[in-house]
């Protein structure tokens, strides 16, 4: 297959690629440039800034493409110009969105808990939205006006040792600093996936016949209590929690006021077997802790 991705140089996007590559298809990066091109020859690369709509428009003229995968679309106005250039250009897009359409209301997620068909659109570029809401209006605008058919995957936070964003690297490295670490709710649980699952589900979304919202995370939960422990088990330090104030230094990346978590049942359904959090998040914590030590 002919396949374009919007972004790919890094953490699960750049997994994407090495999986087209391996099953041998044609690959084009389309990116900023600013962290070049790990990939050599094995692919095409378009330096654009896809919120220029102009050079954008200009980079895929003459284009067409079995699938796109779009990890870097943030806003309405970046999915409008998608859906307008793309038209008659592909066969599919797979887009790449995240837990946070849902609200953080204690209760699991389906995907009919956050409706795209129906969301009210509101156009604007991507500081004018939270992340939430900017992901929230992209999906309504690619749903509502693509041409083309549409999966937006939903992922919760993507967990590995390349995180570029060190969620998890900043709970390791506090408490192996004996730094605090401020919560809002300790008890609340949340939902994970590695970024090679997630390269591995944004992969067969592209290459099955899908179409719609799908949700795309680890079977099981863990509270950020059993989390902290995992850490403390793995470095022989205990965390220092703190449940009130803080300095904006010591607030965790994953606090949250209550449960926030996905069902993987419609994925699951439609044929992917995705991985037992407790699996590998224990070893996982384990070589960022042996890492960072």
């Amino acid at each position: 297959m002919n396949i374009l991705i919007l972004g790919g140089t890094r953490f699960f996007g750049k997994k994407l690629v090495d999986l087209c590559i391996q099953n041998g298809h044609k690959v084009t990066i389309l990116t900023r440039g600013q962290s070049g091109n790990p990939f050599g020859t094995h692919v095409k690369q378009l330096v654009v800034n896809r919120n220029d709509r102009d050079a954008l428009e200009q980079a895929l003229a003459n284009t067409t493409w079995d699938i796109v995968y779009d990890n870097i679309c943030y806003s309405p106005n970046e999915a409008q110009a998608i859906c307008e250039i793309l038209k008659g250009k592909t066969k599919k897009l797979v887009f790449t969105s995240t837990l946070s359409t849902y609200e953080v209301d204690g209760k699991i997620k389906k995907e009919e808990d956050f409706d795209p068909y129906q969301y009210q659109i509101r156009m604007g570029h991507q500081e004018e939205f939270s992340y939430g809401e900017g992901k929230r209006q992209a999906e309504a605008v690619l749903f509502k006006e693509a041409s083309f058919p549409v999966v937006a995957v939903r992922f919760p936070i993507v967990m590995g040792e390349d995180d570029y964003t060190r969620r998890l690297h900043f709970h390791v490295e506090h408490i192996l600093q004996n730094q605090p670490i401020t919560l809002p709710n300790i008890d609340a649980k949340m939902s994970y996936i590695t970024d090679g699952e997630a390269a591995e589900f944004l992969y067969f979304a592209g290459v099955t016949p899908i179409e719609g919202p799908y949700n795309a995370t680890a079977s099981g939960a863990i509270s950020l209590k059993d989390l902290i422990a995992l850490i403390e088990e793995a470095s022989g330090q205990r965390a220092k929690i703190s449940f009130i104030g803080g300095d904006e230094e010591s607030q965790s990346p994953y606090g949250v006021p209550a449960d926030w978590y996905m069902s993987n049942a419609k994925a699951e359904k439609a044929g992917f077997t995705f991985s037992q959090l407790e699996d590998w998040l224990p070893k996982l914590v384990a070589t960022l802790v042996k890492q960072l030590q």
